[in-house]
């Protein structure tokens, strides 16, 4: 177990919430369904406690395993879930039975139903198809996909097709008691960035903020999805609140703000390390202007060569930040090296326990459902 303080630099650094800001948060769906608003509100709180720890994929597939019920890497190495599981949509908008990492919808469906009983957090990509060409997330042979899905163009009733495909999903994510499970919806991640087909070079700012709000509205008031938070998440290429939010859709239509960066390779740990920890002092800035929960939305170094990364450079990064939640990439079964959580054996398996001990740090004993949503 542990200590039940936090370290006395944490409670410098994160300035208390009263219960006054915290109840004036309220989701971007004013419909929102109570248990969806509690986590919203619980997300905020958190951060007085520590950063919530996540991993994508985490109960699908790991190192030398694939979905066999209880399995996590996470687990595997440190005794104990992660608070917050990543999962992404990406092929359901084509009615495939399995995603993009060939993880079925429906196993999908049923982990959601597994971590809402325990009182973990779901948060959710789309690595939605190119709508326009029939390529994949990553095709940017064409600038005009964004404004063929927005009304008026000429994919607009194919894009519908999709979002209902989502809607349905959605709508089937109840656990035994009737109740909505509630996620974190992320789509139309990296934005900022340009390899995905809804990216800063191929399509105007107003046109990506037109996609992003018509999918809020169609899937909250059309299709009537009342347990979803939304996640607008750029890449880290920021460097200032304004260029942040140059194309943020409005207080209205967005929950959580966050970003996603990696450390591409050794030799750029102290680059990372800072550049994180400075991002995220906008990050935070923007959060308390704008009312919302901050996150580090995804982040990671491919294969964890250090062996001191998650106390040595991630910790540094992130400590003094008051987000809610720090999500690594998944752990690949089926592409040799491409893993962002340590397994068994690892070189960075030590260190990761000693980050799990962190008092900072929040895996899934540490919350509840009844704390969460309740």
């Amino acid at each position: 177990m542990k200590p039940l303080y936090l370290c006395f630099c944490l409670l410098l650094a994160w300035p208390a919430c009263t219960g006054k800001q915290e109840n004036s948060i309220k989701p971007a769906d004013p419909r929102s369904t109570l248990q969806t608003e509690n986590l919203l509100k619980s997300l905020h709180k958190l951060t007085r406690k520590g950063i919530l720890f996540g991993h994508q994929d985490d109960l699908a597939y790991g190192i030398g395993w694939v979905y066999p019920e209880g399995v996590s890497d996470v687990k595997r190495v440190c005794g104990d879930f992660p608070a917050v599981y990543g999962m992404d949509l990406g092929h359901l908008e084509n009615g495939s039975p399995v995603n993009l990492d060939s993880v079925p919808f429906v196993q999908m469906r049923s982990f959601a139903h597994d971590i809402f009983a325990r009182g973990g957090i779901i948060t959710m990509s789309w690595h939605a198809d190119n709508p326009l060409t029939g390529g994949s997330a990553w095709d940017i042979s064409s600038s005009m996909t964004v404004q063929s899905v927005l009304p008026g163009g000429e994919k607009h009733e194919t894009f519908k097709q999709w979002l209902d495909r989502l809607a349905n999903f959605f709508h089937t994510l109840y656990n035994e008691q009737g109740q909505a499970i509630p996620l974190i919806f992320r789509p139309y991640h990296e934005h900022t960035g340009s390899w995905f087909w809804w990216g800063k070079d191929l399509c105007t700012e107003q046109e990506f903020i037109d996609l992003w709000q018509f999918t809020v509205n169609y899937l909250c008031r059309e299709k009537q999805v009342h347990h979803l938070l939304f996640a607008y998440s750029p890449s880290s290429g920021f460097e200032s609140e304004e260029e942040y939010l140059e194309r943020y859709p409005g207080d209205d239509y967005v929950d959580l703000v966050g970003f996603d960066d990696y450390q591409m390779g050794p030799e750029e740990k102290t680059d990372f390390r800072d550049r994180v920890s400075r991002k995220l002092d906008i990050l935070n800035e923007v959060a308390m202007k704008h009312q919302k929960v901050a996150a580090l939305t995804e982040t990671g170094l491919e294969g964890i060569p250090d062996p001191e990364w998650w106390t040595g450079v991630l910790w540094p990064a992130i400590q003094n930040h008051p987000i809610s939640y720090v999500l690594v990439w998944r752990n690949a079964h089926n592409r040799p090296g491409h893993h962002y959580a340590p397994y068994p054996g690892h070189v960075s398996e030590r260190d990761f326990i000693e980050f799990c001990k962190l008092p900072g740090t929040l895996f899934l004993h540490e919350i509840t459902m009844e704390s969460i949503y309740w």
